[in-house]
C-alpha cells in the first residue's frame, strides 16, 4: 500500500538533496549552469513561495511503501484555472525501481489530487 507525506516548507532540506541527485544522476540535467540553477536559492525560493501561496499551492511529497520512503514528487494543481495538475518532478528512488511501484505511486497521487480538484495531468 502506498502512502503519501506532504513535505512542509520547514522540512525541505532533505528533499533538495535528493532532488538534485535525481536530476543529475538520472541525466535529466547535465549542463553545469543548469545544475547550479537547480541548487540555487533563486530556484528553491520560488518553489518555497509557491508552497506558501493561498491559490494554486505547490506541493512536495514523499511516497512510502510499507513504511519505507521510496520516491518523491513535486506538483501544483491549478484550481483557479482549468484544474490542470502540473507534475514538475516525479521519481522513484533507485533501489525501488522496476518493481511496479512507480505506477502505484502515480495512482495514489492521482487519487489525492483528483479529490483536491485535479481534472487532468501534465508532466514536465
Amino acid at each position: 500500500m502506498i502512502d503519501i507525506e506532504q513535505i512542509k516548507v520547514q522540512k525541505i532540506d532533505l528533499f533538495w538533496k535528493q532532488h538534485i541527485s535525481y536530476l543529475v544522476d538520472d541525466g535529466i540535467i547535465t549542463d553545469p549552469e543548469d545544475i547550479e540553477y537547480f541548487k540555487s536559492d533563486e530556484y528553491r525560493s520560488v518553489i518555497k513561495e509557491h508552497m506558501l501561496r493561498e491559490k494554486d499551492k505547490h506541493h512536495l511529497v514523499y511516497f512510502y511503501n510499507e513504511g519505507k520512503r521510496i520516491g518523491a514528487a513535486s506538483y501544483c494543481t491549478y484550481k483557479s484555472e482549468d484544474g490542470k495538475c502540473f507534475i514538475l518532478d516525479f521519481w522513484i528512488f533507485k533501489d525501488f525501481r522496476n518493481k511496479n511501484l512507480g505506477h502505484l505511486c502515480f495512482k495514489k497521487l492521482e487519487e489525492i489530487t483528483i479529490q483536491d480538484g485535479t481534472k487532468y495531468f501534465e508532466i514536465n
